[in-house]
């Protein structure tokens, strides 16, 4: 609860700390890994870093609960912390390091609002960030208790590493040690830490194509601007280690009897891959609709997979959309404007996020409520998304 005190300074203030967030975050980055270099080595990602997408992450958070908590001051963004949350828990994120966090952003808040900047804006933006740095740590530490063991992360070994479509690659692992395995959820993903070719660990997400009790398995594209997706397609082979965190991501498959329709778009494919294969393991008679879009045919990812599994599902179909025309399916970038939607249907999206709020908007249009339509973002657009 933003106190009486704390909501008239946030509110008249606002407007300008949003428009300099950005460099703030800038200087906050800058500031806390120049004195601790360390947190890149398994926690911060150097390509956001100097791409700058890093620091709209923080900014977009920052901003976006600020003014929930303009316009609902008793209460706090339930969705929006869960999912931070989920992230945390993937990069086993501790509570101390919020301390860590509050030192040096408020010295570049400090800095970048000195012309302006009182005692009392202080005390208001300090408030601000710890009522969300508090929720996320309760939030989290019911998410701890929650796991098989106290250890989030824990070694794999590859057993398996396979072409997926034209530029994918499919790893299935097993556990490397005797850590208890928390059970996946149907659209959850994992953390993977990857060792760079300079000796320093690099972590990425990525979501669960299918997998059993005692075994992972995700399906990552290749991004040659990227870190860690070149060194997996092009140094990991099997046999050897890698870093997982337990399952996490809080867009799962409800466990109610409602058609579903799943759709997305690219590597969006392996969170609708997952929960097919639950669906087909558990003998489900859910009336499912699989949309998904693709470049060209031969990318499908999870082509082979999603198939199989759509045929043997009693009541599942397939629409598929392409940009390079193929007989038999749609051409172009998807759309529901001739898709019938069941007035009950749960809608799942995953895909780009320019995809995933076209859908949604269409999806909303043609009735489905907004608290049936459930999505994933990856990447540091978390909280830029808008949808």
């Amino acid at each position: 609860m933003l106190s009486t005190q704390s909501l008239p300074l946030i509110k008249a203030t606002l407007p300008l700390v949003g428009e300099r967030m950005p460099e703030i975050a800038k200087n906050f980055y800058g500031r806390m890994l120049t004195a601790h270099p360390d947190l890149f080595d398994g926690l911060f990602s150097r390509s956001n870093q100097k791409n700058g997408s890093q620091q709209q992450a923080l900014a977009g958070s920052i901003a976006v609960f600020a003014t929930y908590l303009v316009q609902n001051p008793d209460t706090t963004p339930e969705a929006m912390l869960s999912r931070i949350a989920h992230k945390h828990i993937s990069l086993s994120i501790a509570p101390e390091q919020y301390d860590i966090v509050y030192k040096y952003l408020f010295e570049a808040i400090a800095e970048e609002l000195s012309d302006v900047i009182t005692a009392q804006i202080a005390g208001a933006w300090t408030e601000v960030y710890w009522l969300m740095a508090h929720a996320l740590i309760k939030m989290e530490k019911g998410l701890y208790a929650g796991l098989a063991s106290d250890k989030p992360l824990a070694p794999w070994v590859v057993v398996k590493k396979e072409a997926a479509g034209t530029d994918a690659v499919t790893f299935t692992l097993e556990p490397a040690d005797d850590t208890p395995v928390t059970p996946a959820l149907p659209g959850q993903y994992v953390s993977v830490t990857a060792t760079m070719p300079d000796g320093i660990r690099q972590v990425r997400q990525y979501s669960l194509s299918a997998g059993t009790a005692t075994t992972r398995v995700f399906t990552t594209k290749l991004d040659a601007d990227g870190e860690v997706s070149p060194v997996l397609h092009r140094d990991v082979q099997v046999g050897d280690t890698l870093i997982l965190s337990v399952p996490c991501g809080d867009i799962t498959l409800d466990q109610g009897t409602g058609p579903l329709i799943l759709a997305s778009a690219g590597i969006g494919c392996t969170p609708s891959a997952s929960i097919l294969r639950s669906l087909v393991d558990t003998g489900s008679k859910r009336e499912v609709l699989v949309l998904h879009a693709e470049s060209n045919l031969e990318r499908w990812a999870l082509r082979d997979q999603m198939s199989e599994d759509i045929a043997l599902l009693e009541a599942a179909e397939l629409e598929l959309w392409l940009e390079i025309p193929s007989e038999g399916h749609h051409e172009g970038f998807m759309s529901l404007e001739n898709v019938t939607i069941p007035t009950d249907a749960s809608v799942y999206l995953c895909g780009p996020l320019p995809f995933m709020r076209s859908l949604r908007s269409q999806a909303l249009e043609s009735g489905v409520p907004a608290d049936r339509i459930h999505y994933e973002i990856f990447g540091p657009d978390l909280w830029l998304a808008g949808v």
